[in-house]
């Protein structure tokens, strides 16, 4: 039996499943969850913490910070002012960037 999944990578899967648009949006929100996290630990504030500065409950910062939920706009804004961190709408190039 011939297995053609065998030896593709993940990159060669997700473009046959996905559009390219669909892969820009999930990247661009991996990419602003993880510079929520990173700014979260650099701040040195416990989830719990967060919850008290921005209003956001804890259970919905967890799920953000593992991917489960798609965070509205306003939970990030919540959450980017005491994190000291604004969001920003910049041109695209070829290449995925970020400027939190």
């Amino acid at each position: 039996m011939n297995n053609n999944a065998v030896g593709r990578s993940w990159e060669e899967f997700e473009k046959e499943i996905f559009t390219e648009e669909e892969i820009a949006e999930s990247n661009l929100r991996v990419a602003l969850i993880g510079e929520l996290i990173k700014a979260r630990k650099e701040k040195g504030l416990s989830q719990k913490e967060l919850e008290r500065l921005s209003g956001v409950k804890q259970p919905i910062i967890a799920r953000m910070e593992k991917g489960l939920t798609n965070p509205q706009i306003d939970t990030i804004l919540k959450l980017l002012t005491p994190l000291g961190k604004t969001l920003a709408i910049v041109p695209k190039d070829n290449r995925y960037q970020t400027a939190f």
